[in-house]
Parts: C-alpha cells; structure tokens; sequence
C-alpha cells in the first residue's frame, strides 16, 4: 500500500515517542534484567502503533473541528459548501485545499460585488431616464392647475409638451419591455428571407434629413449590383441597423461619412459592417458599451438625447439570432460595429 504523506505528521511524531518511551524503558530493564533487546523491540513497536493511532485520530479531529468552526463562523457560506473529503494532517495539502476554497469564494464575492455595483448604477439611470420626463408632464400640469388653462395658447402648448414626455416614457418602458423578453426568450423571430441591400437603402432613405443636418455622407463601401440575401427577422434587423446608424449621426463629426458594408463569408454567413469617422470611444467604455443605460458622456447633460438602450437592444437582438456582434474604436479616429447574418439560399 502507497504511503501517504498525511501520515507524516503523526509517523514523526510517534517516533520520537517510541524511541524516548523505549530509551527510558532501556535504561528501567538494564538494572532489572540481562537480556532486553526482544523486550525493548516489542516495547518499541506497541508504543510506535498506540502513539501513531492516538496522534493521527486526535489531530485529525483537532484540525476538522477548528476548520468547521471557521467555516461556521464565516456567515456568507452555507454548510453544504464545506468540503467534504477526509481531513488531512499534512499542512502543506491542508493548506493548498484551504487556499483553493477561499480563492474559489473570494472570487465569487468579487463578482457579486460587480453584479451589485451595476445593479445600483443601472438603478440609478433608469431613476434618472424616467423621472426627467415626469417632472416635466408634472410641471406643465401643475402650472395648467394654477391658471395657465385660461389661456387657450398657453394650454394647448403645454399640453402638447405634457404629451411629448408622457411619448418618451412610453418610449423607455416599451423599449425596457422588449430588453426583457430578449433576455428571457419570450420574443419570438419571424425569420424570413431578404435582400440586405434593399434594406439598408430604405435605411438611408429614412435618415437622409437627418444625416444633412450635420453633413453626413451616408454611404455604401462599393456598389453593389446583386442581391445578398439573408435569413432573419427583417424587423429586427432594421432596428438594428437603424440604431446603429443613428449612433453613428449622433457622434458623427460635422462633414463626416458613416460607411455600411455588406461581405459574404464562409458558406452561410454573411458580416455586416457600420463604420464611421466621429468620436470614437475610448479604450475603456468598450467592454460597456452594450449595458443597458451605459452612458461614454458622464457629464450627464444627455446632449445628445436616445433612452441609453438603443445598442443593449441591437446586442439582444443579434444574439438572439445566435449570431455575434462586434466592435472597434479608436478614440478621436471613428468607430466600427459589425455583426454576422445567416445567409439565404
């Protein structure tokens, strides 16, 4: 039988027992007897054996007790996390296995934390998206309620700003609603087969005016004179393009170009590029970008105006296509979203 070093503990030590119990006999026998060496052996392996079993059952409780008791007294682990292979003596296994475990929980702490962190700060922005335009239906109601009703003008125009707040909040809520149902599964994709082309002209068509305000130039990278179809949901698909596309009038700089291109690849697939010249984002807002209410500006003056869901939504709706998306961006040079379509037959 393989020797375990677990056993060193309580081996060494029983030793050291035995050879003193049996020095100590010795030098008792040598004054009594002539002959003592079967004695002294058979002294020495019955002190060997009864100290190795004392010693290693002992010490063995000893350390599980101790280390039960730390597990207890750490509140956040349940009593079905405590490891349950046979308590070792060996303190070089003991405390690897220790380590291991408290790694192994630290790291789960760390991520509840991140998850609390972002749970606070995402609580934070719906707070903030939402009550911006309750305050504002609030503050044209009450004003009507204090006498502005009389004035025929004044009441249309309020009620009129009144009504666009309540617009936005329904925006927000619907908006939220869809993330929800993306991220439980309960949207359903009317998959059908399209030409990606065609709709990426509708597209541009649509954001024509409001591309001219800054300048824009919205583009294709070549021209294509063929069809490239796909398999997806075209609704879905167009909401991605569309707020991706806005994005990039959002941040685009002034006589800028936002650039859409369309690149079969592999047999089945086919890669979809928006790329712009604007702002970019900076190296560290990427890994964010697609959290819902994540904002690059944190001056908070919403300049530019969306709900802060628009690229959580476009994320969603890609996955649940089971493509992926991507992104590249440099920091004052532009930024590049891509993401991968089904090709049609």
């Amino acid at each position: 039988m393989k020797y375990s070093r677990k056993y060193n503990f309580a081996a060494s030590t029983s030793l050291l027992i035995a050879l003193f119990s049996t020095l100590v006999m010795a030098v008792f026998l040598y004054f009594l007897m002539a002959t003592v060496s079967f004695w002294l052996l058979l002294f020495f392996v019955i002190s060997f054996l009864f100290s190795f079993y004392i010693l290693q059952y002992r010490v063995e409780k000893f350390i599980f007790h101790r280390i039960k008791k730390m597990y207890k007294d750490v509140r956040i682990l349940k009593e079905k996390d405590f490891p349950k292979p046979a308590v070792t003596t060996d303190m070089d296994v003991l405390t690897r296995e220790v380590e291991n475990y408290v790694n192994v929980k630290k790291l789960e702490i760390e991520t509840l934390n991140v998850r609390e962190n972002y749970r606070k700060e995402f609580m934070g922005n719906v707070s903030h998206e939402l009550k911006t335009p309750l305050f504002t239906v609030q503050s044209y109601i009450l004003t009507l309620l204090d006498g502005a009703m009389k004035d025929k003008k004044v009441r249309k125009e309020y009620l009129r700003r009144a009504n666009k707040g309540v617009e936005r909040l329904i925006y927000i809520v619907k908006e939220l609603d869809m993330i929800a149902k993306l991220e439980i599964g309960g949207l359903v994709l009317n998959k059908e087969e399209f030409n990606i082309i065609s709709l990426v002209q509708n597209i541009f068509d649509l954001l024509e005016m409001r591309a001219k305000k800054k300048n824009i130039s919205l583009v294709f990278d070549k021209e294509y004179n063929e069809e490239i179809i796909v398999n997806a949901d075209r609704e879905r698909i167009e909401q991605v393009l569309t707020n991706l596309i806005v994005n990039s009038l959002k941040y685009g700089k002034q006589d800028g170009t936002t650039e859409v291109s369309v690149e079969r690849i592999l047999k089945n697939k086919v890669l979809v590029r928006i790329t712009d010249n604007g702002e970019g984002i900076l190296k560290e807002n990427i890994p964010r970008i697609f959290e819902r209410f994540y904002r690059v500006d944190k001056s908070g003056s919403r300049k530019e105006g969306g709900s802060g869901l628009g690229l959580s939504i476009v994320k969603h709706i890609v996955e649940a296509h089971n493509e992926k998306i991507y992104i590249e961006s440099q920091f004052g040079v532009g930024s590049e979203f891509s993401f991968t379509l089904e090709r049609g037959k």
